[in-house]
This record gives C-alpha cells, sequence and structure tokens, in this order.
C-alpha cells in the first residue's frame, strides 16, 4: 500500500528539517530509564568535552572533508578526560567491569557540529594489538532516546546506551554507509540486488510504523552476512534524532528521499507488486511478535512519550491530517501529541497480524 513504484516527486519538500531542537528528558522518562537500566552514573559528560582547547578538521583517506573535527584539550583537563572515556567505555562493554581498562587508550576524541546531537566521537585503542573501537557522547535529547528505545524494541537490532543528566552515550553500530554502499557496493557483480531490493522494502516498512524520520542513505548503514550460496542484508538505522518530530507523512518512509532513489529504482526493476506485499506483511508480522514479547514495556514508554511534548504543535497537526487521509481513518486526528500518535499507528498497522497471533496462541494453548 505505501511503497510507491513511481519516481519520487516533490524532493523538494520531503526534507526534513535543518535544525531539529534538543528536547529535555522529563522526569517521567527519566524513571523509566532508571527502571530498565539505561540511566548510571558516567565519570564524564557532554559538558566536560565541549571544553575544548582547539580543533582541526578531519579528512578521509582520500582527503575529502568528512565534517568532523578532531579535538584537543589542555593537559590537566585531558588526564581527566581520558581515564573517564576508558571507564564510559568498559561501562558500555563490560557493565563497568574495569579488569581490562589497563590496555586500553583513548586515541582521538572528533567533534560533528553537522548533526542535531552535536556528538563526540570518541576512538578507544587496544595498546597490546592497536585494534580500534568508536562510541559516541551527546547531549541526552528526549526524542532520541524515544527512537533509541523504540529501536530496540520494535526492530530486529539491540541498541546499548545510557544516560546521565544532560548525557547520552551510545555505542558504534557498525556497518557499510548507505550513501557508501549505493556508490561503491550497488552495482558490483556479488551484489545480490533483488535479497538488497527485498531489504529495502523491509526497512522502509519499519520506519514507517514507528514513525522514524530522515533515513537518507547517510543516515543508516548496511550489513552483509554471507549466507549459503549467497548473502544476506539488512539495513540499520544509526540516527534516531527524528522520531517522530516532523509533520509531513513521506518523511516517514525512505522511498521517499531523493539520496534513496537508487534503492527504489531497484525495487521497481526486480520486485512486482505482490512480491512488495509480502516483504511488507512479513516484516509487520515479525514487528506483531516483538511488540507481543515487549507489551509491557513497550506500553509503559509509550504512555510516557504520549505526555511528552517532542515536536510544535503545528508538526503534530499536520501528522495527524496526512495519516487519516492515508488510513483513511479519522481517528488519528484525536491524537494530542507525536507519543499517541505512535500508539495509535502500530495499532493501524500491526493489528491484523496481532489478531493473528493472538488467535494462533489461543490454538497453541487449547
Amino acid at each position: 500500500m505505501y511503497f510507491s513504484f513511481e519516481k519520487n516527486e516533490g524532493d523538494e519538500a520531503n526534507k526534513p528539517s535543518r535544525k531539529k531542537p534538543i528536547f529535555p528528558v522529563s522526569e517521567m522518562l527519566r524513571d523509566y530509564l532508571k527502571q530498565h537500566g539505561r540511566e548510571v552514573k558516567l565519570p564524564v559528560s557532554y559538558n566536560d568535552l565541549r571544553l575544548v582547547s582547539y580543533a582541526v578538521p578531519l579528512k578521509d583517506k582520500h582527503g575529502q572533508d568528512t565534517l568532523w573535527e578532531t579535538v584537543s584539550y589542555d593537559m590537566q583537563h585531558w588526564q581527566f578526560i581520558r581515564a573517564g572515556l576508558v571507564k564510559m567505555y568498559a561501562i558500555l562493554k563490560t557493565e563497568g567491569d574495569l579488569t581490562f581498562s589497563k590496555h586500553l587508550d583513548v586515541a582521538r576524541v572528533d567533534f560533528c557540529s553537522f548533526a542535531n546531537s552535536s556528538p563526540f566521537r570518541i576512538r578507544i585503542v587496544n595498546k597490546f594489538n592497536d585494534n580500534y573501537d568508536h562510541y559516541y557522547v551527546k547531549q541526552a535529547d528526549a526524542s532520541r532516546i524515544y527512537g533509541l528505545e523504540l529501536e530496540h524494541l520494535l526492530s530486529p537490532n539491540r541498541i546499548t546506551y545510557f544516560t546521565h543528566l544532560n548525557t547520552l552515550i551510545e555505542e558504534h553500530i557498525p556497518g557499510i554507509p548507505g550513501d557508501v554502499f549505493i556508490t561503491n557496493y550497488l552495482e558490483e557483480p556479488i551484489t545480490n540486488r533483488i535479497r538488497f531490493a527485498k531489504e529495502f522494502v523491509k526497512f522502509n516498512e519499519r520506519c514507517f510504523v514507528r514513525l522514524l524520520g530522515d533515513m537518507r542513505s547517510y543516515n543508516f548503514v548496511v550489513n552483509i552476512t554471507p549466507d549459503i550460496e549467497d548473502f544476506q542484508y539488512r539495513i540499520r538505522a544509526i540516527d534516531f534524532d527524528q522520531q517522530s518530530y516532523e509533520g509531513r507523512k513521506n518523511l516517514y518512509l525512505p522511498q521517499f528521499f531523493k539520496e534513496n532513489r537508487a534503492l527504489v529504482d531497484l525495487c521497481i526493476k526486480y520486485l512486482n507488486r505482490d512480491s512488495i506485499t509480502q516483504y511488507q506483511t512479513e516484516e509487520r508480522t515479525m514487528m506483531a511478535f516483538r511488540v507481543a514479547s515487549s507489551r509491557f514495556r513497550l506500553m509503559h514508554l509509550l504512555n510516557i512519550m504520549s505526555k511528552d511534548p517532542i515536536s510544535s504543535p503545528e508538526k503534530l497537526l499536520q501528522l495527524k491530517q496526512e495519516l487519516a487521509v492515508a488510513f483513511e481513518s479519522p481517528i488519528f486526528l484525536k491524537s494530542s501529541s507525536m507519543g499517541q500518535l505512535v500508539k495509535r499507528q502500530l495499532k493501524q498497522t500491526l493489528q491484523k497480524n496481532l489478531a493473528l497471533i493472538q488467535k494462533n496462541l489461543g490454538k497453541f494453548h487449547d
């Protein structure tokens, strides 16, 4: 129903807001984070990292600007920052066990003012073998936290992140950036374009069902897994700032971004309408299973989200009107918050699948 066979139209209209405001974490959301082990005391705060002495632009291996800057600190502050960042890595990876931290060090701290959350990217290196890993320190933004939680509960991917006051730390999500995949991998002979088209349809569906916006190609990554005689693909979102913020319905459908046009063309070339409907149904069924298995935690989250102002009244009005038209269901118009819209959207898109699951579970118990 939602996957268009037509080429994207209105590219100028289908652009997210240039800069989304940071929404504070409410006391109810803070209590939720504590209850589910997401709120922990961190040794370094986001504000500590802002005390930069100087910065230099970071270039990629081809000498191109990456939109990141490598930052430096005065020596006394650096000793504090360095020790704290290693401890935070241990919190992310080993639940705070510092046993292995003696051979870890901070190789680099990068900053990006381009992104909504103005993140710091921390490179941790193993001094024994020079292997490295990354994680991110960001401002604690309520809408991003809702996005991370919904990804953890409703997608096939688990997410590790923690908060403390105004600081959010996230694990690095590995994969090939979507724009790089389109440029360097999509037309390679080894790429199974039919399987990738199928995954893009499923990703498109996941984003729309839970109202995750702005999935332009550089806001997701591609994971490639060798399989029997071929490869399987998974697209993973890496940017959750635009969770239920925008007013235009099309901004929650990756198919409508011009940056993803090559992937839409792929779907048009290799998939017919019946195949697309099948893949959408498969994805909704899997999401319905996840809703059923985490229903109490999910309802707790959505009840808090329903009381939290994470968008503007104008965007809320526009989105609920567009969803009401799309589904021919005026009940969307009763939503008074983005959280209520997400709740209504989940019910609208998954109710048939949830009913089948409950029916089959009833047969099993009988």
